[in-house]
């Protein structure tokens, strides 16, 4: 059993209200190809969380997955970090992920997953 943990460093408090408005922004971007249900965990370089429920998985290589969660999951916004168990080396879209809150990284929200939407990530022109 693989358990992944999405670690965030440590933010002061004027930097954590930046960070959720940013991170409250979805970024405009173009589907590529069909929905998938799985993305392999070492595939995965970078994780980037867009309000409550967007993910971004960045992968090796510079590919973007897109994962819109069915429901809003509290707090994973804020917190950008979660706790995810898999057997098999995947995250997929039947899977849950729960939410990972300070201080002490004690358990938050459960929730779960949608399918995995190759995206190209439109980039805005800078005013």
């Amino acid at each position: 059993m693989r358990i992944l943990l999405i670690p965030l460093a440590a933010l002061t408090l004027a930097s954590a209200a930046q960070a959720k408005s940013d991170a409250d922004a979805v970024p405009p971007a173009t589907p590529i190809g069909k929905p998938i249900t799985c993305l392999r965990l070492s595939d995965i370089s970078e994780t980037r969380f867009h309000g409550d429920q967007v993910i971004d998985f960045v992968l090796l290589g510079g590919k973007v997955y897109r994962n819109t969660l069915p429901y809003s999951c509290p707090s994973l916004g804020f917190e950008q970090r979660y706790l995810h168990k898999s057997w098999s080396g995947d995250i997929c879209s039947v899977d849950t992920i729960t939410v990972l809150q300070s201080p002490g990284l004690s358990h938050g929200a459960t929730c779960g997953l949608g399918e995995f939407q190759e995206v190209k990530i439109i980039k805005e022109a800078k005013k």
